[in-house]
């Protein structure tokens, strides 16, 4: 049986701040595309290793301070760009939305 986690970052204001004016600013900065998928977003970005270094990073970041989120990591063959999949249950959409505000 799969329990559920509450929909809520548990870094405070200021760790929040911290993250969003560093690795997040730095990451948003290469954003090629977002899209809108039913239980979360996907955000689109340039395969290459930096790029790659830093997304591996926010994932084990946020996987910590958000564990109601899944992650997917999507690298495919001849394609230029890495897309980084973030859903949840039920409610956890505006969340995303809220917490990654790339655009």
């Amino acid at each position: 049986m799969t329990r559920k986690i509450p929909i809520i970052c548990t870094l405070t204001d200021p760790e929040l701040q911290e993250r969003r004016s560093g690795i997040l600013a730095r990451i948003g900065d290469h954003l090629s595309g977002r899209d809108e998928l039913e239980n979360g977003f996907s955000f689109s970005f340039p395969a290459d290793d930096a790029v790659l270094r830093e997304l591996v990073e926010v994932i084990n970041l946020e996987r910590k301070c958000c564990p109601f989120l899944d992650f997917k990591l999507k690298i495919e063959a001849g394609n230029d760009l890495v897309s980084l999949e973030l859903t949840g249950r039920e409610g956890a959409k505006e969340t995303i939305g809220n917490l990654f505000d790339w655009k």
